[in-house]
């Protein structure tokens, strides 16, 4: 797929396939991440990738919105190390982002759907990814074939119009 194919074809998905995720599409979704910009360069992440179905289904317990993690085929969770200041975390934070849509994008491009979760159970995810006490986990992207219909570019997205978004010079 075109990369402005990906793009527009990129949504969230909950809903998953039980088909398996080829182990090196994994890590080209993964290393999209690693190549993803970061502010001086500081790459403030670490990401776990789990496939085994029994933590699977614990990480979806780490927020009311995370169930889709359960039905996953693969879920990425973005760790974090503490910041020393607001700045720091906002650069960190933007960065993490820039991570993310990496690997959504990547995902699109291999077919693949994902789905963002927050997290509010640290203890939960630190029990079950085992990440230092120093760390905390920031975000989850569960990941699978989606179970709807298939990733292609969406020709009337649900966004607001063009026109609305854009100015050009002032608002």
């Amino acid at each position: 797929m075109e990369t402005w194919d990906a793009i527009r074809a990129r949504r969230n998905v909950r809903e998953f396939t039980s088909d398996p995720i080829p182990a090196g599409d994994l890590d080209r979704i993964l290393e999209a991440g690693r190549r993803a910009p970061s502010s001086k360069n500081g790459q403030p992440w670490d990401f776990i990738v789990v496939t085994d179905r029994d933590n699977l289904e614990r990480l979806s317990g780490v927020w009311q919105g995370a169930r889709h993690v359960a039905a996953a085929q693969a879920a990425i969770a973005f760790i974090i190390p503490p910041f020393e200041n607001d700045r720091q975390r906002t650069m960190g934070w933007f960065d993490l982002g820039h991570a993310v849509m990496a690997m959504m994008v990547m995902a699109a491009d291999l077919g693949l759907g994902t789905g963002h979760a927050a997290v509010a159970d640290q203890a939960l995810a630190r029990e079950v990814l085992g990440f230092p006490e120093d760390r905390e986990c920031a975000m989850i992207l569960s990941v699978g074939y989606p179970a709807d219909r298939p990733i292609e570019p969406l020709n009337k997205p649900n966004r607001r119009p063009f026109d609305e978004v854009v100015h050009r010079e002032r608002w």
